[in-house]
């Protein structure tokens, strides 16, 4: 494996260097990856140029239990994200039911993913498909007790009764005098089992309307509904839902980011979207084009959603998969530009994907590479010599040249690696860092295909001291990203110095005695994409 790898490095930088002029900044030309200068290591890494899997960011999956079959090769080459489409009634089936309820199901259908290094996004809904839409009760073609097809209204609860008359409000179900307080504890209850949840990357709203798309019936009336065309309050829309919605998200999620379905509609909250028509036509005002117009909501919110093929101009020009409409150069150009203006952080649309096709994986890793952040590690500093018990310097400086930012502040660990064994005999968590803002650039220019505001560049400084007990020798100094559940590697730097298990080493440095050799041989690294060892605990 280290020989291929060390093979590929070589030939991606001889690529770099015969495509750029010599006196420009590619690393393969004028990079010194390690010079020691008044004793202390300066690092510069080599880009690691293709994508990678990295938690909460990227290609999202979805699978319909009991319908969609996880393949050989689960997770797939880009995903650490599943959306859960979550049941009511599965959670709650009579209001007396308590969270334990929803713990219990939460488990039950996200049982292993901390084991894959996968997080969830789970949507709570009632409806898949509304019968005047021509969906039905039950499904008709699996009998698994978790199917999500059909409605899932809690069994205490009266059904909705709908008039064929388009004039006509309707009754039960949402429009029920007593649905909206029911939600708002049902709400509650979904944020104390899943706002510390550490499998959960982040919630859609969901609820209300089709697959909780809020739609059928509508939040508000800024647009027309989908199925006639007029609002009729209590029948096309449910007035005052927003601001139960809103509010009971609000308290009930303090940790975990939520997201919704329209960029127009929640204004007075900070929440995230999730856009469900990417690069569809007819979407482009009150998705792309509202979206727009939330300015830097992206920066603490999180943007996503996915390409739906299967309607709209996506369906009308031929495509019939993600496949075809990532193969194609154009429509792949739209995604680009839209993910990079909109400052995306992960889409869907992948789970019936053929990896197998050389074309389509090569496109779908470069989508990856820009959805979310790409943290690079610029430079990394540290004493050529320290001393058991005494305090020393590092120091190091990211750029973020991805889309969206890391929307959480996970910890930032150095640690002190021996070379053969690679076990770690020290480490530290630093103070200082806060990688939820290491921003992205800003106002994409797609004619120059670079942010107008480019992406700064972050330093972080730090004195750390080492453990009076460590034993005098030679040691590799690494730095690491760590999941706050189980204080486990996880988060990676997109640079080639890595070893399996997550940590970046940079450098050797010798602890208690002199060392004449600082630099790691590209040739001992090992592949950031094909380790599949990372995880993280989930404490039941």
């Amino acid at each position: 494996m280290k020989n291929l790898l060390y093979a590929a490095a070589a030939a991606c930088l001889l690529v770099c260097s015969c495509s750029k002029p010599a006196d420009d900044d590619s690393p393969a030309v004028t990079t010194k990856d390690v010079v020691t200068e008044n004793g202390v290591v300066k690092v510069t890494p080599y880009e690691y140029y293709n994508a990678f899997r990295n938690p909460m960011k990227g290609w999202r999956e979805f699978f319909g239990p009991g319908v969609d079959k996880k393949r050989s090769e689960y997770p797939y080459p880009y995903g650490t994200m599943i959306k859960e489409y979550m049941q009511w009634n599965m959670m709650e089936n009579v209001e007396s039911d308590g969270v334990d309820k929803v713990i219990a199901y939460s488990n039950h259908r996200w049982e292993g993913v901390e084991d894959m290094n996968v997080k969830v996004i789970p949507r709570p809904y009632i409806i898949w498909m509304e019968p005047y839409e021509g969906g039905y009760a039950k499904n008709t073609y699996t009998d698994h007790p978790d199917d999500l097809n059909g409605w899932h209204w809690p069994s205490d609860f009266p059904a909705e009764v709908r008039s064929k008359d388009n004039n006509t409000p309707s009754t039960g179900g949402y429009f029920d005098p007593t649905f909206q307080d029911r939600m708002k504890k049902l709400v509650k209850k979904l944020g104390e089992a899943w706002d510390n949840d550490p499998r959960v990357a982040y919630v859609e709203m969901g609820l209300i309307g089709e697959w909780g798309e809020h739609h059928d019936p509508n939040i508000t009336t800024v647009w027309l509904p989908h199925t006639q065309s007029f609002h009729v309050e209590n029948r096309t829309w449910i007035p005052g839902i927003e601001k139960t919605l809103g509010d009971a998200f609000k308290e009930a999620f303090k940790n975990k980011k939520v997201m919704v379905r329209y960029a127009y509609e929640f204004t007075d909250y900070e929440y995230g979207i999730y856009w469900d028509s990417w690069a569809i036509d007819e979407e482009i005002e009150r998705g792309y084009n509202a979206m727009m117009r939330l300015g830097d909501r992206w920066k603490t919110a999180v943007i996503g959603g996915e390409i739906t093929w299967n309607w709209g101009s996506l369906w009308n020009a031929g495509y019939r998969s993600l496949e075809s409409c990532v193969k194609n150069d154009n429509t792949r150009a739209l995604i680009s530009n839209q993910i990079r203006d909109l400052h995306c952080n992960h889409l869907g649309g992948v789970t019936w994907a053929n990896w197998k096709d050389a074309t389509f994986l090569a496109h779908a890793g470069n989508l990856q590479k820009i959805m979310g952040y790409r943290f690079l590690l610029k430079e990394f500093n540290y004493p050529a010599r320290i001393e058991p018990g005494e305090s020393f310097d590092i120091s190091f400086k990211v750029l973020n040249s991805g889309s969206s930012p890391f929307y959480y502040d996970w910890p930032v660990e150095i640690s002190l690696m021996d070379p053969q064994t690679r076990d770690v005999v020290w480490k530290q968590t630093l103070q200082s860092p806060k990688i939820s803002q290491w921003m992205p650039g800003d106002k994409w220019d797609a004619s120059k295909n670079s942010y107008s505001i480019a992406p700064e560049e972050y330093e972080v400084e730090e004195t750390l001291t080492l453990s009076a007990d460590l034993k005098a020798g030679k040691y590799a100094v690494a730095i690491s990203v760590l999941d706050p559940a189980g204080m486990l590697p996880s988060l990676r730097f997109a640079v080639f110095n890595y070893w399996n298990g997550g940590r970046h080493p940079m450098g050797y440095v010798g602890v208690g005695q002199n060392i004449d050799e600082y630099k790691i041989p590209l040739s001992s690294f090992d592949d950031i994409q094909s380790d599949r060892s990372l995880r993280y605990v989930v404490e039941k």
